[in-house]
């Protein structure tokens, strides 16, 4: 259940309700810090690169960063869950939720999954109805502030009920599959479902 606060952030960090009573996932350890990984290094986003949506969809599009940050926005304070055993609470993220692209888009009837493309080439898969949900959104505000850039800035995707790697950094495409696919890490091993508090880690 989502709790407005005062300030207008969204509450969402009573999310690990769905799947049992402990906030903390199994084998996560809590950290004040927020730790950088990535692939390989930090991409940077220059005047050519765009936020394109296409795929099962009736409305292609393409979205300069100026124009995506006048869309409709939200702060929500989630939790970050990292694959690596470490989570990180109280993360107050603003940005846009996926529900306001995929309206924009018109998303056919067929589509079912959702492929998130990177700036570094990183991918990663996730079915539709896991997208919708609420606190998915694509992140451009961290605690107040821009998001660093190796935090995934100017804009990443934020899932947190989800390990984090299913959450792309420097994100600047969205696919919508009418098919499941694998997106980096995936095929390299690691979970499709990424379920933390099933500690759904690796296929």
């Amino acid at each position: 259940m989502t709790d407005t606060r005062t300030d207008g952030t969204e509450d969402l960090t009573d999310l690990y309700r769905e799947y049992g009573d402990q906030r903390l996932p199994p084998g996560q350890r809590e950290t004040d810090a927020f730790p950088v990984l990535s692939k390989a290094g930090t991409p940077s986003w220059g005047p050519e690169n765009a936020f394109e949506v296409w795929g099962a969809v009736d409305e292609p599009f393409s979205l300069s960063l100026e124009a995506f940050r006048d869309l409709p926005a939200v702060t929500q304070k989630q939790d970050f869950h990292c694959v690596t055993g470490w989570s990180k609470l109280d993360c107050a993220f603003t940005g846009v939720e996926f529900a306001e692209i995929a309206n924009r888009a018109g998303v056919h009837a067929d589509a079912e999954h959702v492929m998130f493309h990177a700036l570094d080439g990183y991918t990663t898969d996730l079915p539709l109805a896991e997208c919708t949900r609420e606190g998915v959104l694509f992140a451009y505000g961290y605690d107040g502030d821009d998001l660093p850039s190796d935090h995934g800035g100017p804009l990443r995707v934020v899932t947190p009920h989800k390990y984090a790697y299913k959450g792309a950094k420097w994100v600047c495409g969205v696919e919508f599959l009418t098919e499941s696919a694998l997106g980096y890490w995936e095929k390299r091993g690691y979970s499709d479902t990424a379920n933390p508090w099933n500690e759904e880690r690796y296929g």
